[in-house]
């Protein structure tokens, strides 16, 4: 087994330590926060992820696993040192490589022994190369150090299970010496492993994330196009999963994708291709479709109502998806704003993102609007004028449709993630709107039956 550190631990360092400490490596988790630091000691995570704070007080318990601030002890020594800060994205769609400079310069000024450092952040490609330079430039010790690529591919709210038992470990490598250690690190875990170049790494990860999103987008886009025509985009997407070349996975339509990686990574690969005088217009479509898409239902509820002003409104779901506590690029970021412009008085409900989002948007008066955070579903939903559906957490699919009805005031439910049947809600009286489906209302069947003649 190996000693390896962790440098960073949000989503990808956190969980990549753990996994390791729990495949029976010797981890040490760097982070410059001491406060998360004792955080972590005291076994609690300092994000939501299903499984992880088990791991983390199982392998701290069993001395495998260690955080701390004091980079130069953690690296000294190391066999390994991963690399799984932030690469945030910049006003211009390019990848902040600040935190990954930070740490590279720790790394040269601290190692003492041979060292492979491997990169999980998600970089530009030839970003691996610089930072092989980078540790070079400021090396102390006449010691071996390469660096190698090692994204992952995780999903947030499954990444424990997604790291031991992914589906592929890539490793992207310039040396045999440095491809069979890390080979060797990954042995416990018993996967495929992928071994290719640097370069070819750091773009399989894009390539593989801009692909899903270019999925959604367009199953979003033939959702669009269902509404106009009179079809039904689960019907569309059950018909497509039976072809083994598309696939069942990430065929449902909703408002869009949001999340750490499928927002910042198309916007990434977009400014690489420009950058390098070439034009990905399939990306820049997905960019596109998902941007509108993710205020879908905020403009079928304008149409429908004269005003939100004065008018109680029900938010379901805060975060980007179920599973997480994660905000970033949420739908809810883009349609709480509007709904306050426009006076709504706002109760929203999420099992785990409430706190996040209250750093955002405090509760109390804003604009011409106000925000109230709920603990239960049904206060939110009690006298409510309408109802926005953003995430799908299993506690918004576990309402039944009647109870809508029986607490709203006026039984108005637009769903961003078409989690109820259409027929078992117009059957107990709920106006419900949803993505890419036929209404079984009077409204709309007249709407489609008049489309239908116009396309027959």
């Amino acid at each position: 087994m190996y000693k390896i550190a962790v440098a960073g631990t949000g989503y990808v360092g956190l969980v990549a330590g753990v996994c390791f400490a729990e495949m029976g490596h010797q981890v040490t988790c760097v982070d410059i926060d001491e406060e998360k630091v004792e955080l972590m000691k005291s076994g609690v995570s300092p994000i939501f992820e299903a499984g992880l704070e088990e791991l983390m007080q199982k392998n701290y318990d069993s001395r495998r696993i260690e955080y701390t601030t004091d980079f130069k002890s953690a690296y000294k020594d190391a066999d390994a040192i991963f690399i799984g800060v932030g690469t945030p994205e910049q006003p211009d769609g390019s990848a902040n490589l600040s935190y990954i400079a930070t740490v590279a310069r720790q790394i040269a000024e601290s190692i003492e022994n041979d060292c492979l450092v491997v990169v999980k952040s998600t970089v530009p490609v030839g970003t691996n190369d610089k930072v092989e330079q980078f540790i070079h430039d400021f090396l102390v010790n006449d010691v071996r150090v390469e660096v190698a690529s090692n994204p992952e591919f995780l999903a947030q709210g499954s990444a424990v299970h997604d790291t031991l038992y992914a589906e592929r470990i890539v490793i992207g490598s310039e040396s045999k010496w440095a491809e069979e250690l890390l080979t060797r690190i990954y042995e416990p875990f018993n996967l495929p492993i992928v071994a290719v170049n640097r370069r070819s790494a750091e773009m399989i990860k894009y390539a593989s994330n801009d692909f899903l999103a270019l999925k959604i987008s367009y199953m979003n886009d033939i959702a669009n196009l269902c509404e106009l025509v009179g079809a039904d985009i689960q019907d569309v997407a059950r018909g497509m999963s039976f072809d083994e070349r598309i696939g069942s996975k990430f065929l449902n339509a909703g408002i869009g994708f949001g999340g750490s990686c499928f927002p910042k990574d198309t916007n990434a690969l977009k400014y690489i291709a420009r950058m390098n005088g070439y034009e990905l217009k399939t990306v820049k479509a997905a960019i596109d479709v998902n941007k509108e898409q993710k205020t879908k239902l905020y403009a079928k509820a304008s149409k429908r109502l004269i005003t939100f002003n004065g008018l109680k409104v029900a938010v379901l779901g805060l975060t980007f998806k179920p599973g997480t506590d994660d905000l970033r690029e949420a739908a809810s970021l883009e349609n709480v704003p509007l709904l306050l412009e426009q006076g709504a008085d706002i109760f929203a409900y999420d099992p785990v993102g409430v706190e996040n989002f209250a750093k955002l948007f405090k509760e109390g008066k804003h604009n011409k609007g106000s925000i109230t955070f709920v603990s239960n579903i049904e206060h939110a939903l009690e006298n409510a004028n309408v109802c926005f559906i953003f995430t799908e957490w299993k506690e918004i699919k576990g309402i039944s449709p009647d109870t809508y009805k029986k607490l709203m005031r006026t039984p108005l439910v637009y769903d961003g993630r078409n989690i109820y049947s259409v027929g078992e809600m117009e059957k107990v009286g709920v106006e419900y709107h949803s993505i890419g489906r036929r209404s079984t209302t009077r409204e709309g069947l007249k709407e489609s039956n008049s489309l239908e003649l116009q396309t027959y």
